[in-house]
């Protein structure tokens, strides 16, 4: 494990599918590492699936007082009275000027018009990548830093570099140089 000073700048986000060990106790290990987030990503789960893990990832979290985001699932964050969720940029759109409840909203985007459109309807915080090459995104070209710097300039809210970022490279303080505010980090937290 690295040194709590790097976490402090990282989001982390969930895959169950790359854990090695059972899921839950893979979210105590993240959350013991402090993480600035966890966005409990989990989108191919039915919603009533979804919404009991949130409730037990929410617990874990809290206990580690670890901010949770919760993922796509809008009416499950609404049940469980959670105030953070994060959408790809279409449910966004969808869900235009009906998520006042929310304190915070994240959006994914791939571009700067993207990212534009996400601030305009309301994201308070914003995912760009992928940055740097990476097995999630096999064979697609990473979109780099100058891509991610063009995105900083282009809006207000936060943005964090999102794609092959990893622990014990300089890859987060590189995408901190150019404007994000940290970056998330999927596959290496969930072997955490």
């Amino acid at each position: 494990m690295y040194h709590f000073e790097f976490y402090k700048n990282v989001v982390a986000v969930t895959n169950r599918s790359l854990c090695e060990r059972p899921f839950l106790e893979q979210i105590e290990r993240v959350c013991a590492c402090h993480p600035k987030a966890l966005i409990l990503r989990e989108k191919d789960l039915p919603e009533e699936e979804y919404f009991l893990l949130a409730k037990d990832v929410l617990g874990i979290c809290r206990q580690y007082q670890v901010s949770c985001i919760l993922h796509t699932y809008v009416e499950a964050a609404r049940k469980l009275g959670h105030p953070c969720i994060h959408l790809p940029l279409f449910l966004l759109e969808k869900y235009q000027g009906k998520l006042g409840d929310f304190q915070e909203t994240g959006c994914s985007v791939h571009s700067v018009e993207d990212a534009l459109k996400a601030q305009q309807l309301g994201a308070t915080y914003v995912t760009a990548g992928h940055i740097y090459t990476t097995n999630c995104k096999k064979g697609l070209p990473p979109r780099g830093l100058e891509f991610l710097g063009e995105v900083c300039k282009a809006v207000t809210v936060p943005v964090y570099a999102i794609g092959g970022i990893h622990p014990g490279t300089d890859q987060l303080f590189q995408v901190m140089r150019n404007g994000a505010a940290g970056g998330c980090i999927m596959s290496d937290m969930m072997k955490i």
